[in-house]
């Protein structure tokens, strides 16, 4: 297996080199430069020249993408050119919102989602079937945009006075601060040294932080800011997962080890759970694999709606402002996520079903 971990990770070099490859042309394809989106459209020939300079962009662009490829090997993605600070840091501030975001809302796909294809399959052809996969249709072509201002009127709006208010954005709520669980361990560390950025990675995961560092307070306030950018994000995996569990699970039941066991006088229960739910699983988990990486790039419009500052939120911006070396380094960030959700999901086949075997 090690090997085999080892060859897709090669394998996945010439895939992220193409994608840097084509990420670093389009944007240079994308009308306007970046002097007139910061400096304003009435800057001067001379004024756009000194800014080109200052930034590098005066170069060719093979030496402009040699350059961004050395700063990468060595873990520097740059600087921002819209707020003249190190991508990294920009990265460790804005990635955190979005993983919390992205893990909550396929974790309440996966909850939700699994159970009801599972019953609609159950249920095949029943009008409990026909509701499921109305609600599932429902919930795939339902814009996410329309679903978030819903949501947040309704829960902010209409039941402002009632137990049920929900905040419709931020992450946290004003006077409410998340302390880094190294500043209330003491740990004293160099805000210059990489081990710093890290600590300050996992520190921006406040639901983490606040759970190690046992501040309830902050722990509730934040996964009450999470629920309804989380539900509106999920509402579509919710569905794609509903519908392929139902599609896989249908498919498992009509297999003739399946009727053998009903035979044998096995329980219904035990039949599903022990015997199909297992082998459908397999393609579930492809989709689940396939949807988590989806949600950590294409969050753009839940975080805008809630005001969240996530990397969805930052690649909008950088795109508007011609910021390349942001544009760049959130799409290697979201590539290589891609990347290690694949392989994640391909080892899982293995304790799915003894059978796959990777060579």
């Amino acid at each position: 297996m090690f090997s085999y971990i080892v060859r897709r990770l090669l394998y996945s070099i010439p895939v992220l080199l193409g994608i840097l490859i084509v990420v670093f042309l389009l944007a240079r394809l994308i009308p306007g430069d970046p002097c007139t989106a910061i400096l304003g459209e009435k800057a001067t020939p001379e004024a756009c020249a000194r800014y080109d300079a200052e930034h590098g962009l005066d170069k060719p662009l093979a030496t402009q993408f040699l350059i961004f490829m050395g700063d990468v090997a060595q873990g520097d993605f740059g600087n921002s050119i819209r707020f003249s600070r190190p991508v990294t840091l920009i990265l460790v501030e804005r990635m955190p919102m979005t993983i919390e975001l992205s893990l909550a809302a396929l974790t309440l796909a996966v909850i939700v989602g699994i159970p009801l294809g599972m019953l609609s399959a159950m249920k095949h052809n029943t009008t409990t079937d026909v509701v499921t996969m109305v609600g599932a249709n429902i919930g795939v072509s339902m814009p996410v945009f329309w679903l978030g201002l819903m949501l947040a009127y309704f829960f902010a709006l209409v039941l402002k006075d009632t137990p049920f208010w929900l905040p419709p954005s931020g992450r946290l709520t004003a006077g409410i601060s998340s302390v880094p669980f190294y500043e209330v361990f003491g740990w004293g560390v160099d805000p210059e040294t990489g081990t710093f950025k890290l600590l300050n990675f996992f520190s921006n995961l406040y639901i983490f932080n606040s759970i190690i560092t046992a501040d309830w307070k902050v722990l509730g306030d934040a996964i009450k800011h999470l629920i309804l950018p989380s539900v509106a994000l999920s509402t579509i995996p919710m569905a794609v997962i509903a519908r392929m569990t139902r599609s896989s699970l249908l498919e498992v039941l009509g297999r003739e080890y399946i009727r053998a066991a009903k035979a044998k006088g096995v329980p219904h229960r035990t039949v599903i759970m022990k015997h199909a739910l297992r082998n459908a699983l397999l393609p579930v988990v492809t989709i689940i694999g396939l949807s988590l990486g989806g949600l950590l790039g294409g969050a753009v419009l839940t975080e805008t709606i809630f005001g969240l500052s996530g990397v969805g939120r930052a690649l909008f911006e950088a795109i508007t402002a011609r910021d390349y070396p942001i544009i760049q380094a959130f799409t290697l960030v979201v590539a290589v996520g891609y990347v290690l959700v694949n392989l994640l999901v391909d080892l899982s086949y293995t304790f799915l079903d003894p059978r796959v075997r990777l060579q």
